[in-house]
């Protein structure tokens, strides 16, 4: 018993002697890969969280944004637009057109262009000083990197991982992978410890090259114009059929240039301003219905294209950095219309204050 004993003694301090060896050699612990796993599958887990609130976030600023819009619309836009001036403005400015066009289609694009044009004076210009879609995109940008850092902060201390082998982890992770030159490529470290983010040249990349898509796709207009300019372009089409087969076309063409053409349409005015009020309110409703639903459907393509909306940022990084670790797949994201539910999907997390940005 007494040598049994001598043996434990022995065994133990044996036991002693290598594992202070090992802490004065400095030689780092060895992490299971099976832990490894799990480190993955929390910074997986993590952008998806922070992917799901920063659609949050990004979705109040652009309730935010299109209140201001339809406040703006009702109060600058459908009055000047529904007048019984602009209506004689636009009239002439059709016949106009007409005189040093080629075709109705060029008319109707000239009209509906300076319609558009209109629109962005009385509305959109105003309202993009209080909150720009552009703006929106990078503000959801730096809001998904900030909370990602956050979250990814507890995961080390959750396993037991020493912080300088997590963060060549994150060094092997891309977060930032576009064309040459290598400097438009960053990893998830980099991101992260960018001070300030604007100095990072991969994100600044990143920025830029999504304002460009955004410039370039004409068709959409990330801008907003896709909403008001299929209503400028039906207007287009309906006043130069309306003058086509009016005789106000006819004499302000026999006129144009001459003091009677203006004097006969200052004379009908009264009588037609009469008619015009009568018609207004209908008027009027039927081009807020139609601004609604067009805008409605621009809030929708502002929120959910991957490319060019206002969370293209954190789709390209959430999609570099969950896509490079393969064992764990990106759950989809759905938005919904201001007011209604919001729809997201991912590692569930609690809400965080915004920084002010």
């Amino acid at each position: 018993m007494s040598n049994l004993r001598v043996l434990i003694v022995v065994w133990l301090a044996v036991l002693a002697g290598c594992s202070t060896s090992d802490r004065t050699s400095g030689r780092p612990p060895v992490i299971p890969e099976s832990t490894w796993w799990q480190v993955d599958s929390d910074i997986v887990a993590a952008s998806q969280d922070a992917t799901r609130q920063t659609s949050n976030y990004a979705q109040e600023l652009m309730a935010e944004w299109m209140d201001l819009v339809y406040r703006r619309t009702d109060a600058e836009f459908i009055p000047w637009f529904s007048s019984y001036w602009t209506r004689q403005s636009l009239s002439m400015r059709v016949t106009w057109y007409r005189l040093n066009a080629e075709g109705k289609e060029e008319v109707v694009d000239r009209l509906a262009l300076y319609l558009q044009e209109r629109y962005q004076d009385r509305v959109l210009k105003p309202v993009a000083k209080e909150i720009d879609p552009d703006r929106v995109m990078e503000k959801a940008t730096k809001f998904y990197i900030w909370l990602l850092g956050e979250l990814l902060r507890k995961i080390p201390g959750r396993y037991g991982v020493p912080q300088d082998q997590f963060d060549r982890r994150l060094k092997d992770i891309p977060a930032v992978a576009l064309a040459p030159p290598g400097s438009h490529s960053a990893s998830l470290h980099q991101l992260l410890h960018a001070e300030p983010i604007d100095r990072l040249p991969a994100y600044a990349a990143l920025i830029t090259r999504i304002h460009q898509a955004s410039a370039d796709t004409a068709a959409r207009a990330r801008t907003a114009d896709a909403g008001i300019s299929s209503v400028a372009r039906r207007t287009s089409e309906r006043l130069t059929a309306e003058l086509a087969t009016s005789g106000v076309a006819s004499a302000l063409s026999a006129a144009v240039g001459r003091a009677a053409g203006m004097a006969i349409s200052l004379g009908a005015a009264g009588f037609n301003s009469i008619t015009h009020e009568s018609e207004r309110p209908k008027m009027e409703a039927q081009l807020r219905k139609s601004l609604n639903e067009a805008f409605d459907e621009e809030w929708l393509e502002l929120m959910r294209n991957p490319d060019t909306g206002v969370l293209a940022g954190v789709h390209h990084l959430a999609g570099r950095i969950e896509g490079s670790l393969a064992h764990t797949a990106t759950a989809p994201h759905e938005v919904s219309l201001p007011g209604g539910q919001s729809l997201g999907h991912g590692h569930a997390g609690g809400a965080v204050a915004y920084p002010p940005w």
